[in-house]
């Protein structure tokens, strides 16, 4: 029975021991959509980039590097500084401008309807509990933006 006492108590011993250390937040790739793009005047393409931070730990974000493709052809690369202190499971939005490829500067004014896109790269951040930043990869699926009613040259 001594016996028996003993090691329940060493395992009561270990599990409360083991409840002292540190906490630590689990941390996740983010998702990143474009929430908006518009064609300015010049031909650029200004877009909304929708972060999502899927951590449960507030993430810094400082860059993202992302290439582009519209249904499938080489859009151009979004390589921009971002200065975005997003919170847990909480998103926001970065401004960036690119140049179009002239081939899908061309596919996105033929299209008189919704438009398919592709994101893939990686998004450089500092989770809140970590001493560096780290890099994430970005992988986005087939996602569409369609042209918004009455407001010309924009989708959404």
């Amino acid at each position: 029975m001594k016996r028996v006492l003993s090691v329940v108590l060493l395992i009561a011993s270990l599990v409360a021991l083991s409840a002292c250390g540190p906490t630590r937040k689990s941390v996740f790739p983010p998702l990143v959509s474009i929430q908006q793009l518009h064609v300015t005047a010049d031909g650029q393409w200004q877009m909304q980039l929708r972060i999502q931070n899927n951590s449960y730990d507030g993430v810094k974000f400082s860059a993202v590097h992302l290439d582009m493709k519209l249904h499938g052809v080489a859009a151009g690369r979004i390589d921009q500084p971002i200065d975005l202190d997003i919170p847990a499971l909480s998103v926001d939005v970065a401004e960036v401008r690119i140049m179009p490829s002239s081939a899908a500067a061309k596919l996105l004014a033929a299209s008189g309807n919704s438009v398919r896109y592709q994101l893939s790269g990686s998004a450089t951040g500092q989770p809140e509990q970590s001493k560096k930043a780290r890099t994430f990869k970005v992988q986005s699926q087939d996602t569409w933006l369609s042209p918004v009613p009455g407001i010309a040259d924009t989708w959404r």
